[in-house]
């Protein structure tokens, strides 16, 4: 994929995505409707028969209708395509396209909307074909010490530049350093990205260009959760790109998942045990896989697999610790300022809880146990603002320059 995106296939994805949505939509007020018609435990008469017929009629037109223009849009916009082919992208763009993926990527994936994001490694916004030649063209210079970054939910590779600064570039350059950012749809199931991300990593060694003398990864947020499974799934399929791991650092990564999505899914559970706002549980539904996913931090499919992904069925995965032969760190985040004293009760960073982003558990048996001197907790700082805070960077760039390297 080059720099520039195809305008009309956006355009293309985005009028389906309003079309599925608005028939959706019609979908929910029509359930709303016959349960206000037809109350429950009550008998309903000819009349209310009557009614919810001819109710059922309207609706059954407004999806018609709703289809009919979605397609002849979808038509006007296809033909548009080789002129809207050259513009050219914009950070905008990417940044839409990494949040309309977070939440709903694995309905696109499903319905082969052109909006939906295929894993790939980029550099500088390009796309890294993952042969020798194209890796040699993409870097003015390379070496084998790689420093991969992985982002998070709802975001990009793009999204690591963030007022004026850039983890991975402003590394890359102080410790000489080859930077690739992988790019996913983080609306899919974390182990469907692990799957397919440990996939790519083999790809990517076999064909990088120079021997390899080791790989760290800087991941933020749920792109730490894809590591881990990436690399489960490396360890048990013996792939060869995990010799050369080194180092992970996790930043805000919620490894036992998020109290946000735990109450996300408790709204689910209200909604539907009360007649009359049983459809609007549907609206909760939107939410993607890999959103669901960050509920307890789910890293494999069995994690997930044997149970509607919507049902409050407690946290059921299964313990992935810590490997012994890669060294492992962690950073949190407060929003709030450091407290006199200690407590348990520190809230986080808006969206991960400092005890799940460093790992900790309320069962002894599920904790990651990182190393005292491997973590850092930093205050009056939130969630996205860790992708730019200089001290983040500085505790990166101390890590980075550790003896073992």
């Amino acid at each position: 994929m080059s720099n520039k995106q195809n305008t009309g296939s956006d355009l293309q994805g985005l009028s389906r995505l309003i079309t599925d949505a608005t028939i959706g939509i019609t979908d929910v007020v029509e359930a709303m409707h016959k349960r206000v018609i037809h109350p429950p435990f009550l008998p309903s008469t000819p009349v209310q028969y009557l009614i919810s017929n001819i109710a059922a009629l309207s609706y059954k037109n407004m999806r018609r209708t709703t289809k009919f223009i979605g397609e002849g849009l979808d038509k006007g916009i296809r033909q548009l395509n080789p002129l809207l082919k050259e513009i050219k992208t914009t950070d905008e763009r990417e940044a839409f396209r990494s949040v309309i993926n977070g939440v709903v990527g694995d309905y696109l994936g499903d319905t082969e909307n052109p909006l939906k994001i295929t894993m790939q490694f980029r550099y500088q916004s390009k796309a890294i074909r993952l042969d020798k030649k194209s890796i040699e063209e993409a870097y003015p210079t390379i070496n084998g010490k790689i420093l991969l970054m992985v982002h998070g939910s709802c975001l990009g590779d793009t999204q690591w530049s963030r007022k004026g600064h850039n983890h991975g570039e402003e590394m890359a350059e102080e410790f000489n350093k080859t930077p690739i950012y992988l790019n996913y749809n983080s609306g899919l199931h974390i182990s469907t990205n692990g799957q397919k991300f440990n996939q790519l990593l083999e790809e990517l060694v076999k064909n990088w260009p120079v021997p390899i003398e080791e790989i760290i990864v800087v991941a933020h947020s749920m792109g730490g959760l894809v590591m881990r499974s990436a690399l489960y799934y490396g360890k048990k399929e013996q792939k060869s790109w995990t010799k050369h791991l080194r180092k992970i650092v996790f930043i805000g990564t919620p490894h036992h998942g998020s109290q946000l999505e735990r109450t996300g899914n408790y709204v689910d559970v209200i909604l539907n045990s009360i007649h009359y706002t049983k459809p609007f549980a549907r609206l909760g539904k939107i939410r993607s896989a890999g959103v669901t996913d960050l509920r307890y931090g789910n890293l494999i499919d069995e994690d997930w697999n044997r149970n509607d992904r919507f049902e409050r069925t407690g946290d059921q995965r299964e313990y992935l610790p810590l490997l012994e032969e890669v060294d492992y760190y962690s950073i949190a985040a407060v929003t709030g300022k450091k407290p006199k004293s200690k407590s348990n009760r520190i809230p986080g960073d808006g969206l991960v809880n400092i005890r799940s982003a460093l790992g900790q558990h309320v069962n002894p048996a599920k904790n990651l146990h990182f190393k005292e001197e491997n973590t850092l907790i930093i205050y009056e700082t939130a969630h996205m603002d860790l992708l730019s805070s200089l001290t983040v960077y500085a505790k990166l760039k101390e890590w980075l320059i550790s003896p073992n390297l």
